[in-house]
């Protein structure tokens, strides 16, 4: 039997859960919880196979109950359930060992078939989330990089432009000729792939350069 405790504030929902578990052979539903805290609590208490979380709880959503289980060196393997999801989100549960990622607009067959697979040992995470955060966080790595390849002054005169300053102030600010700071103007927007101020200000606002 793979023991599972359920956790959704919305009632309705976790009764269609339960109902949904009870009436497969192999899972025996210990518990139901309506917020993060009495997900914690169950977990400390019947240390299940299998946890089932909403990611959005009252009283702890469901990363802080796995940053919980995960300081407690809780055993049980959560699958989380949510309507969505931001990447950093995303991010972080896979960094805190979530097993199984499931969207509530799957078919109940899914989230069923997902636990299964948990229990065996397997990660059951939804592509579509996964794989979209990861792209954006290379693309931010790899921002980064490239906001790190410019020079003190590059990046002294990229705050400066994203202010609002003109090449004549900039110049008189840091005391060099127009020519340099056209000269350094140009080398900045190479490096950084944008065309003109504008596309430049955008950049650095969009990176918290300023």
């Amino acid at each position: 039997m793979i023991r599972i405790v359920l956790a959704d504030d919305h009632r309705i929902i976790l009764e269609g859960l339960e109902q949904l578990f009870r009436r497969e052979r192999d899972f025996d539903v210990i518990a139901t919880c309506t917020s993060g805290r009495e997900a914690i609590d169950a977990a400390r208490r019947f240390k299940p196979d299998v946890l089932v979380l909403d990611l959005r709880m009252p009283e702890g959503d469901g990363l802080s109950v796995m940053r919980t289980l995960r300081a407690e060196s809780l055993a049980t393997r959560v699958v989380l359930l949510t309507a969505s999801m931001e990447d950093d989100e995303v991010v972080e549960a896979v960094q805190l060992g979530v097993c199984g990622l499931v969207l509530k607009e799957a078919a109940a067959v899914k989230l069923v078939h997902c636990v299964r697979r948990v229990h065996a040992g397997e990660r059951s995470l939804e592509p579509a989330l996964v794989n979209r955060a990861l792209d954006r966080v290379l693309q931010k790595q790899e921002s980064v990089k490239v906001v790190e390849s410019l020079s003190p002054r590059e990046a002294e005169i990229v705050k400066m432009v994203a202010v609002g300053m003109r090449n004549k102030e900039i110049a008189n600010r840091l005391d060099i000729g127009e020519g340099t700071v056209k000269s350094h103007l140009h080398a900045i927007y190479e490096k950084l792939g944008v065309h003109g101020r504008v596309e430049l200000t955008m950049y650095a606002y969009e990176r918290g350069m300023v």
